[in-house]
């Protein structure tokens, strides 16, 4: 089996020395950045986000999630009810990345823009 590293299992002191490298780790994944915006609006249910996201597994979508609330991005919440309900959060942290976001959807509609041509 691989050792892979993640963002939680990697001290701050071994956080990479580029900012723009550290960003990656914790976004990298076309999930999280899904998960990212799709979050932005507010708190969701898991078979909400699921919904929003689209072909996502729920296998994947747990491990992003989980990996995202190591990596402080989001925060989930469990209600003691039957079925379990559970909701999931940007922290302030994971607000913190909605002007990447922005620009990533600006971008990517002036490249669409510029392609239709």
């Amino acid at each position: 089996m691989e050792n892979k590293k993640d963002i939680q299992t990697t001290p701050k002191k071994e956080l990479p020395e580029c900012p723009v490298e550290t960003t990656l780790m914790l976004i990298s994944d076309k999930w999280k950045v899904l998960i990212l915006r799709d979050l932005m609006p507010g708190t969701k249910r898991f078979g909400e986000l699921k919904k929003s996201i689209g072909h996502v597994s729920q296998k994947v979508l747990t491990a992003q999630l989980r990996q995202m609330e190591a990596s402080g991005l989001v925060t989930r919440t469990v209600f003691p009810e039957v079925p379990p309900h559970v909701e999931y959060t940007l922290t302030e942290l994971g607000y913190s990345l909605k002007p990447i976001l922005d620009a990533m959807w600006d971008w990517g509609e002036n490249y669409k823009a510029q392609n239709e041509q």
